[in-house]
């Protein structure tokens, strides 16, 4: 089987930090895939309310998501305090890739590189929508020099 290749974005506009806890980790003494994406959806709610809304409005549209890559780099460990960067990328006329980098915040060793498949859905039709163009505009202004950072 094929691996799952991608590059990572030069930058990344958002920062957060995520400790593994024992609860996070499997028999084998290292994060557990599932996880892993327990982790990094933490991190996407800390992204959308880094830019003022709760991922169940974003402009009054909810969100849902389509589909998620993950690559493991290295093993996460209990106690080990992760920096999730986040990216948007990939845009198209219905949502945008939110990519992510975790790496150990004290070693700078990097777990794991994915993106999430974000998609905007219309709350009384229950349909895919087009992103609100608000979000858009917000989503792709240039990034600040210093990626926000939530704790």
């Amino acid at each position: 089987m094929a691996r799952i290749q991608f590059e990572l974005p030069a930058d990344f506009r958002f920062a957060t930090d995520i400790q593994i806890y024992i609860s996070h980790v499997n028999q084998g003494g290292h994060l557990d895939n599932a996880q892993l994406l327990t982790l990094v959806s933490e991190a996407r709610v800390r992204f959308f309310k880094s830019l003022g809304y709760q991922e169940s409005s974003v402009a009054g549209y909810s969100l849902v998501v389509g589909d998620i890559v993950a690559q493991y780099k290295s093993e996460g460990y209990h106690g080990e305090t992760m920096r999730v960067n986040m990216t948007p990328d990939d845009f198209n006329k219905y949502g945008f890739d939110l990519v992510f980098r975790m790496n150990d915040v004290a070693s700078g060793r990097e777990v794991a590189r994915g993106k999430i498949g974000i998609v905007f859905i219309d709350r009384p039709s229950r349909q895919v929508a087009p992103i609100p163009p608000a979000i858009l505009a917000c989503l792709t202004s240039p990034a600040e020099s210093q990626a926000p950072t939530m704790a």
